[in-house]
């Protein structure tokens, strides 16, 4: 028979749910933070921000775009959830740091993906000029008046962020 996929990550899980210490934590941001980050696995939001769960709300998407979504979770979290501030934190040698979306979809080709045409990927080589776009985003939404809102770059070799706007 063959492994279950997920054998180890649900063992992990059984012993974390032995040691279990968030119970009754509330679900509003402790420290009125959200941050918007990358998925890639060497940021760690909470370590990088000297924070604890429950301290901010996090979102992750490749490349740390404020898309649609993103602005639909940050409303959320700043109206009910206590965020008054939001980080947008892009980070160095980010694989969305590519000059258009065809470089992409030709990567992801090459990796033995089918056709992806259809998806639209938040691309952007000028990761400085993204995180001011992505923060003026913010600042025009209507629905988030009252969230202060600033951009920032993390230095995945350093850990230190740079503030960009």
């Amino acid at each position: 028979m063959a492994q279950d996929a997920f054998e180890d990550v649900l063992a992990a899980n059984d012993a974390y749910a032995r040691d279990f210490s968030l119970a009754g934590l509330s679900g509003r941001a402790a420290k009125g933070l959200a941050v918007v980050t990358c998925i890639d696995t060497r940021i760690e939001p909470l370590a990088m921000l000297g924070l604890a769960p429950g301290d901010a709300k996090i979102l992750r998407n490749a490349g740390a775009r404020v898309d649609e979504q993103v602005l639909s979770t940050l409303v959320l979290a700043h109206r009910l959830l206590g965020a008054t501030r939001a980080m947008v934190v892009a980070h160095t040698d980010c694989r969305m740091s590519v000059d258009g979306e065809e470089e992409l979809h030709e990567a992801l080709s090459a990796a033995g993906a089918s056709d992806t045409r259809d998806l639209s990927f938040a691309v952007g080589a000028a990761r400085e000029e993204t995180v001011r776009d992505d923060v003026q985003r913010i600042h025009s939404s209507p629905h988030l008046t009252g969230l202060a809102a600033g951009g920032f770059l993390y230095d995945v070799e350093t850990g230190r962020l740079r503030r960009i706007c």
